[in-house]
């Protein structure tokens, strides 16, 4: 059901420099987002790197970059689909 090779590590990283990548195109630095957001700059270097974050955190930068509503409307999407399974028949 899941792929084996994708691991958790990787998507982390993924993450992390999509954030980067964001930040970098709105011009403000760690230390800007961070205070927009109620974090400490830590956190948002954590996140860029890809080490542990919370998903709180996650979802407070994607909120930021008008990006909460295309995670939202996966996950819709994949709860639409176990509710309604294809048959194999």
């Amino acid at each position: 059901m899941f792929d084996q090779n994708l691991r958790i590590k990787d998507v982390k990283q993924e993450i992390g420099q999509l954030v980067r990548s964001l930040r970098k195109q709105e011009a403000i630095s760690q230390n800007e987002l961070a205070e927009r957001l109620d974090l400490s700059r830590i956190t948002i270097q954590n996140l860029e790197a890809g080490k542990n974050f919370t998903i709180d955190t996650l979802l407070k930068v994607l909120q930021h970059f008008d990006l909460l509503h295309q995670l939202n409307d996966l996950f819709t999407a994949l709860s639409n689909q176990s509710d309604n399974p294809t048959s194999l028949y």
